[in-house]
């Protein structure tokens, strides 16, 4: 009986192991559920630039001002480049003539910060190549432009505002024309 039992156990195993299915093959891993997608809300479009009310806080104009010796006397040149925006002239006459080029012919308004004042213009050179307006050397306006606090703005119709800053070329060439 002894060896019926290890028997009858070694045929109830092989039973057992005849009936079990074979392994299969390994499962795919499940699938990895993508993050979510974030909508993102498009950016809003731009405010306008808004232009503020002060003429103190406009924008410069872009350039630098350059001082130089002619013939009949001085001038400082303001722009970018070789682009000239803006010139300040001592001529023959001991005038000081603010010149514009490729400007209209409307009058020239000139702020600086302790004097306003609106100045005619006369077509410059033959052919014209812009505007000008002509002040004697000893006039008020001339030292307010030299002396503005930072800056000063020459407006004239038809054309984008001139916000330049009050460096020495300025005061240098009114100097030189009262000398």
């Amino acid at each position: 009986m002894r060896i019926l039992i290890p028997l009858a156990a070694a045929a109830v195993l092989s039973f057992v192991t005849s009936c079990v299915a074979p392994p299969s093959a390994p499962r795919p891993p499940a699938p990895v559920a993508a993050p979510p997608v974030r909508l993102v809300a498009p950016p809003a479009p731009a405010a306008p630039a808004v232009v503020p009310i002060d003429w103190r806080d406009w924008p410069q104009t872009p350039g630098d001002w350059r001082y130089e010796r002619t013939s009949f006397g001085s001038q400082a040149s303001f722009g970018s480049g070789s682009t000239g925006a803006f010139r300040i002239e001592c001529g023959n006459d001991r005038h000081v003539h603010l010149e514009r080029p490729g400007a209209i012919g409307t009058a020239f308004t000139i702020r600086t910060s302790s004097m306003t004042r609106v100045l005619s213009v006369a077509a410059d050179g033959d052919p014209p190549h812009g505007v000008s307006a002509s002040l004697p050397a000893n006039d008020p306006l001339l030292d307010a432009i030299g002396f503005s606090r930072g800056r000063f703005v020459v407006e004239q119709a038809g054309t984008p505002p001139l916000v330049l800053p009050a460096w020495a070329e300025v005061e240098r060439v009114v100097e030189d024309c009262r000398g």
